[in-house]
């Protein structure tokens, strides 16, 4: 005979309970949505959806949609990759650098394992390599005495020039990138202790860095030429009357700083990573070479990225040419 074990009457109810009924269970997944919901960077999730976005609509002629989305996830992984790959070879194909077409690729297989995390995808995108970077091969950018006269073409009687010659500061005095600068708040700006607090690339968490005192006053300038505002709205804005307060991004800062070196007479192609590019050499200039104390200044966490700046600034290579054209 055969005697069962009795249940304890806490946990009687469980066996006839529904599993996952309180857990907001969905039979169709957004599988984009929860990967742009995984993102902390604003600028990070714009991206991602962006090329998401267009690799839908030229391998399919349509609009994403979760269902377009689950329709990829659930081919075979032969047809996925076969999908994949026509795609890259497309983006080759029109001349797009290998970083733009890495990135691209970077946000198809970041949805292909959200799709496996969830569930909805049983293949994965590992074997499609991207295509080898050469990183900063043109590190050049303009002297000093070159960027004094981009700074001369902000009227900084007004509002306008205030704004423009407290971007191009910060873009110098701080080398820092244009989505760092199209992010900062108000409440960002300390002037008292002299500091900025920033959102660095690829970071989760706000770092705080020091601000010279010609930057200090230039922002300050800049705040007090217009009412108040609260800590929480953009440190720049438009002031055009189309998008007049709305906060300045990252391509609205570039063209100013196109508009501004055009307007200097510059010749060479500009943008605000081109005056970053500027700024770390003419520290590595100023330093002698100390690549460790221009490391604080750039922010890279590799320190073999910031040699190749300091190799191209010593132009080692073109020394050892006309060292061996003398000699014959």
């Amino acid at each position: 005979m055969t005697h069962k074990i009795p249940i304890p009457h806490s946990l009687q109810g469980s066996l006839h309970a529904t599993i996952g009924t309180s857990f907001g269970s969905s039979t169709t997944p957004d599988v984009l949505q929860q990967l742009l919901a995984d993102k902390r960077s604003p600028s990070t999730r714009q991206a991602y959806e962006r090329d998401i976005i267009q690799f839908f609509k030229f391998m399919t002629g349509k609009t994403v949609t979760s269902d377009l989305v689950l329709e990829f996830l659930h081919l075979e992984r032969s047809q996925a990759t076969s999908v994949v790959l026509k795609y890259k070879a497309s983006l080759i194909q029109r001349g797009l650098s290998e970083a733009t077409v890495n990135r691209r690729l970077a946000a198809i297989k970041s949805l292909v394992a959200m799709g496996r995390q969830i569930g909805v995808c049983d293949y994965g995108l590992e074997d499609i390599k991207g295509e080898a970077v050469v990183k900063y091969r043109d590190t050049t950018g303009i002297d000093s005495q070159t960027f004094k006269l981009i700074l001369l073409q902000c009227d900084r009687d007004t509002p306008k020039g205030k704004r423009d010659y407290a971007l191009l500061r910060l873009l110098w005095g701080n080398a820092l990138r244009r989505n760092e600068v199209s992010q900062l708040n108000v409440g960002d700006f300390d002037p008292d202790s002299r500091t900025l607090r920033i959102l660095g690339k690829g970071r989760s968490q706000h770092e705080v860095i020091d601000l010279g005192q010609t930057t200090v006053n230039a922002i300050a300038d800049w705040l007090n030429s217009h009412r108040l505002r609260r800590d929480d709205s953009p440190l720049f804005y438009a002031l055009d009357s189309h998008s007049k307060g709305h906060r300045l991004t990252g391509d609205g800062i570039r063209k100013i700083v196109v508009r501004l070196c055009k307007q200097a007479g510059i010749k060479k192609p500009m943008s605000p990573h081109r005056i970053r590019h500027s700024a770390i050499t003419a520290a590595l200039d100023a330093t002698d070479g100390n690549v460790r104390k221009v490391q604080k200044l750039s922010r890279h966490r590799n320190l073999d990225t910031l040699m190749i700046y300091d190799d191209n600034r010593g132009r080692d290579q073109a020394e050892m040419t006309d060292l061996l054209d003398d000699l014959v």
